[in-house]
């Protein structure tokens, strides 16, 4: 406790001086959120709401951290960055937690450490998984682009080589999720304490372990070892094309393990049998079990992405702008995160509040040319002026005629306009199904081919809103 109390005070001095150092923006943004939870030595540890934020102060404020440390204390800090598991208290921080449930970053690289990801101490080897902490089902957003892998990987998680989903295979293009998934499967096997014995390793990683093996003349080792993990799990498997010794190494290795009971999780970009420079006895081995895909994530996921890895961050963002970046960064999670960064990056320099202006700028600065910046509020909105009738009708109950016309046209726009799904349009109006919305517009587009006076009106409303947008 007084280690804590300590830590407190000397973050309590440095707060103060860097206060005067940042803009307020920044300062509540960056350092506000960070909790001082021990003084150990000459090693203060800060816990901090993300990775995202040890990398963000890493970056940015590396110097002015350790100079005003420097500063209080009087002789150079050690800064230790902590990161607690969703819903830890305040002091979390303070007691020693498995490395699997607390992850943690030093900011001063000591020398002379082991840096061997597995130890051998007294005849008993201490494997690391090489698990990211953070990638867990909780945190893993479920839609229609992932339920069926995502239901795959957590039958396997809950019963390790107990399925016939052995070998798992994930497979789909990049930034959608695989690596997060896989590493959930580790993380969740770990923590429920079916077995320590689980071990993370990329295609190259195993590769480099091989070669170094090979040099060093023990390749027993290397294959006692890896014949010993309980799961197994190898991230983008493509890379083994063309490296013929390797492939037969890990082909010893898999039939081991697979004899064995063991459970084997792998990744790649595509399926095993579109996997091209691999043998024919290794692609047969990876259809064993189950494959399952990951698709791009459809707009209400992508939306959902946004607004959990927003509040994992402790950003706010508003309904508007987190529909609009959603609609116009499709391609996968990656970029959407990066995005999310963008944002946050440029809110905290330009000292200013995230709104959808700030969203178009980043947006149209990533992906070029931006798809659409008008929203169904806004359609709603030019619609019911148009029609002189109050904007909230369109989302009411109401059968009367005019309203009925209205709302049509408007759930037309909405779908003409904007990238939103026809459950997004239903919901914006008063919840309705799907279905509505599809009638909706099928009534109007016939209506636009046999009545002139209603074909105008569409034209004109879609030139008033698009006019609204153009930049």
């Amino acid at each position: 406790m007084i280690n804590k109390e300590m830590a407190i005070q000397i973050w309590a001095q440095a707060l103060t001086l860097i206060k005067n150092r940042v803009n307020s923006q920044s300062f509540k943004s960056w350092f506000e959120p960070i909790i001082p939870v021990d003084l150990s030595s000459n090693k203060l540890t800060l816990q901090v709401p993300s990775q995202f934020f040890v990398d963000w102060l890493e970056e940015h404020y590396y110097s002015l951290i350790n100079e005003v440390l420097t500063q209080v204390v009087g002789k150079e800090q050690y800064v230790i960055y902590s990161i607690a598991p969703e819903g830890s208290s305040d002091d979390a921080g303070s007691n020693d937690q498995d490395f699997q449930t607390k992850h943690f970053i030093d900011t001063k690289i000591v020398p002379n450490q082991p840096t061997s990801s597995n130890i051998t101490i007294k005849n008993k080897q201490f494997i690391n998984p090489s698990l990211n902490a953070r990638y867990t089902f909780d945190k893993y957003i479920k839609g229609e682009s992932n339920q069926f892998a995502r239901a795959a990987a957590l039958a396997v998680a809950n019963n390790p080589g107990g399925t016939s989903f052995n070998p798992l295979v994930i497979y789909g293009g990049v930034g959608l999720g695989k690596t997060h998934l896989v590493h959930a499967i580790g993380n969740h096997v770990l923590l429920s304490g079916k077995t320590s014995r689980v071990l993370y390793v990329s295609s190259e990683k195993f590769t480099v372990d091989f070669v170094e093996a090979i040099q060093k003349d023990n390749i027993s080792e290397f294959s006692n070892f890896y014949r010993n993990i309980d799961l197994l799990i190898v991230d983008d498997i493509q890379f083994f094309a063309g490296k013929e010794k390797t492939q037969d190494i890990f082909f010893h290795t898999f039939n081991a393990l697979h004899q064995l009971g063991k459970q084997i999780v792998l990744s790649s970009d595509r399926p095993p049998k579109d996997l091209q420079g691999l043998n024919d006895r290794l692609t047969s081995r990876f259809q064993w079990g189950l494959t399952a895909d990951i698709q791009p994530p459809d707009l209400e996921t992508r939306i959902a992405i946004l607004q959990k890895k927003s509040s994992d961050d402790g950003i706010e963002l508003g309904h508007e702008v987190v529909e609009f970046i959603a609609s116009n960064i499709t391609s996968n999670i990656r970029e959407l995160e990066g995005c999310l960064i963008s944002l946050l990056a440029r809110a905290s320099l330009e000292n200013r509040k995230i709104d959808l202006e700030l969203a178009y700028n980043v947006v149209r600065s990533l992906v070029g040319e931006v798809r659409s910046q008008i929203t169904i509020e806004e359609i709603q909105r030019v619609v019911a002026k148009y029609f002189g009738i109050p904007d909230d009708l369109l989302r009411a109950k109401t059968r009367k005629q005019e309203v009925v016309i209205a709302r049509q046209i408007a759930m037309y726009l909405s779908k003409e306009l904007t990238n939103s799904s026809l459950k997004t349009i239903g919901l914006h109006f008063g919840g309705r199904d799907h279905s509505t919305v599809i009638h909706a517009y099928q009534t109007v587009e016939d209506s636009i081919h046999l009545d002139q006076k209603q074909k105008d009106a569409v034209q004109q409303l879609k030139n008033t809103l698009q006019h609204g947008v153009r930049r």
